[in-house]
């Protein structure tokens, strides 16, 4: 299906966009039974290089993935004032740029709104892909090595949806152990009586190479908003069914090409956003331990739920999903009513939405021997001396000693006097840099894409000023209000230091202001300390 419009709707009783209701906190529990199913079609394609010079061109046609909304009314009390706003900044971003690019572009992608821009580094490249574009740089110098193209072309020859239904909601990752990449979309039918994950894994390092593909049946449950998180004994994920949904995929099958389950557990009606946790850095989690989801919970606005899934293919019965530990996290307000759209932009631009009901991608978890920890952020309201309708909140949760229960080691309200902030995603590097990028938009100033960043002797809590990677020179207009699911920030494999952002933003260059013709800018920068 490549329609001009495209709706996707999760469930009738619960739809894709996070609801949140007031319900009692719940006890830790493990859910068992799980439901284990294989793949109902795998093969190994041609180098997708070989496949994208005979593809056709990419459409141009104006396209808009659509969320549903929620009837519930989100929360606009807080359990007190928000006491992890920063109100004024460490000094400026001790970082320095490694690279600076433009990315893919609507034209090339085939106009379809919002892009959900995400990408990843490897050993050689930096693949980036949009709704409905894949494309491979040369990652030290930024040069084309594979031209934006369709995503389905890497299911050229597979056969059913997968190849014919370009569904969005793309995700790729570097799996760092293995040194593959891993390249998933949804795919289904008119009616959604058909609703497959497409999963490709490259046999090489190579992401213009060979994949190993997969499809896996959902039957007639849509896996909405789908992440990813690479662990050493699986490929886990999440989606929203009829209410959160954890699943996780044989890594080990998948990398030799052979038969792979897919082990998921009951959809969970108290969540709908799970991010599961993804490794960076060379040092593994401990033996055995299980992948870490985290959430908002449906019970309260200053709380994370933490559960950890543990993953047994040769007993797939065994498999269990454990929690949640609910972990305290100081008090904030949803902004946009949680789903709404209320970040402007200069005029005649519309507002824009903020998704603070959820999470942003990724949940980046790093081991380092005495402690683990996990970083990721989601938009919340400002505090006092704001103007702006949106912040940053930001977190790392450890562990300590590494296998026991994560609390909140710091978290913080990154915020602007007049600018609104959202859309983040944020790593950290081998010495514990964090870096944080954002879109950042105002009456004033254009939507345009920034980061920010700490190192450990900052104080808790707090991030330096903000570097501006691009600033916008045009605005989103006709569009529903959206601007994407989700960006992402990655930590380059090989040196373990640089970190590369990949986020849209608008470039009268490339068309102006409409929904059609956004932009892309990946930038790759390094802590100044990190050699």
């Amino acid at each position: 299906m490549k329609s001009a419009l495209i709706t996707r709707l999760s469930h009738w009783l619960l739809p894709a966009c996070f609801l949140l209701v007031i319900v009692p906190s719940v006890a830790q529990d493990i859910q068992t039974e799980p439901e284990v199913s294989y793949d109902i079609r795998r093969d190994v394609s041609p180098p997708l290089r070989d496949m994208a010079r005979h593809a056709p061109p990419m459409k141009r046609e104006r396209g808009e993935m659509l969320e549903p909304k929620s009837s519930f009314v989100l929360p606009t009390t807080s359990a007190g004032e928000d006491a992890a706003v920063q109100e004024v900044y460490l000094p400026s971003v001790s970082t320095h740029t490694v690279l600076s690019f433009d990315g893919m572009t609507s034209k090339q992608a085939g106009s379809v709104a919002p892009p959900d821009t995400n990408g990843a580094v490897g050993s050689t490249q930096f693949v980036e892909i949009v709704n409905f574009a894949y494309a491979v740089f040369d990652k030290t110098s930024g040069k084309l090595l594979l031209k934006p193209t369709s995503i389905d072309t890497i299911w050229q020859g597979f056969g059913g949806l997968c190849q014919n239904v370009n569904g969005g909601d793309p995700v790729v990752l570097w799996d760092k152990v293995a040194q593959r990449w891993l390249v998933t979309q949804l795919s289904y039918n008119q009616g959604f009586s058909k609703d497959f994950v497409c999963i490709a894994v490259s046999t090489s390092a190579d992401a213009t190479g060979s994949y190993n593909r997969y499809a896996f049946n959902f039957h007639g449950q849509l896996p909405d908003y789908p992440k990813y998180g690479i662990w050493p004994d699986a490929y886990y994920f999440s989606a929203n069914t009829s209410g959160g949904q954890p699943c996780a995929f044989d890594r080990t099958s998948i990398i030799a090409g052979k038969k792979a389950a897919m082990i998921c557990i009951a959809p969970n009606f108290n969540y709908t956003s799970f991010l599961p946790s993804d490794m960076d850095g060379a040092t593994l989690p401990p033996a055995g331990a299980p992948n870490h989801y985290v959430d908002i919970p449906n019970s309260a606005n200053g709380q994370l739920a933490e559960f950890d899934f543990h993953v047994d293919f040769a007993n797939p019965k065994k498999s269990t999903f454990t929690g949640p530990n609910l972990i305290s996290v100081p008090a904030y307000l949803f902004t946009c009513g949680g789903t709404g759209s209320c970040i402007p932009q200069p005029p005649p631009g519309e507002t824009l939405e903020g998704l603070s009901d959820r999470l942003m991608f990724r949940l980046a978890y790093r081991n380092f021997g005495d402690h683990e920890s996990l970083v990721v952020s989601q938009v919340v309201q400002p505090g006092k001396h704001s103007t702006a309708v949106a912040a940053m909140r930001w977190y790392e949760l450890r562990s300590t000693p590494t296998g026991g229960k994560f609390s909140v080691y710091q978290a913080g309200t990154f915020q602007n006097p007049t600018t609104s902030l959202w859309m983040g995603s944020i790593a950290m590097d081998r010495q514990g840099d964090i870096a944080l990028g954002m879109s950042a938009s105002s009456t004033i100033l254009k939507p345009s894409v920034w980061y920010t960043g700490r190192v450990p002797t900052d104080p808790l809590g707090k991030m330096e000023a903000p570097t501006v990677a691009v600033k916008g020179t045009a605005i989103q207009t006709g569009d529903g209000q959206r601007w994407g699911d989700y960006s992402s920030m990655s930590v380059d494999p090989v040196d373990d230091c640089t970190f590369w952002y990949s986020q849209e933003y608008y470039n009268k260059k490339h068309g102006g202001a409409s929904s059609s013709n956004w932009s892309t800018r990946i930038t790759a920068f390094r802590f100044n300390g990190c050699q």
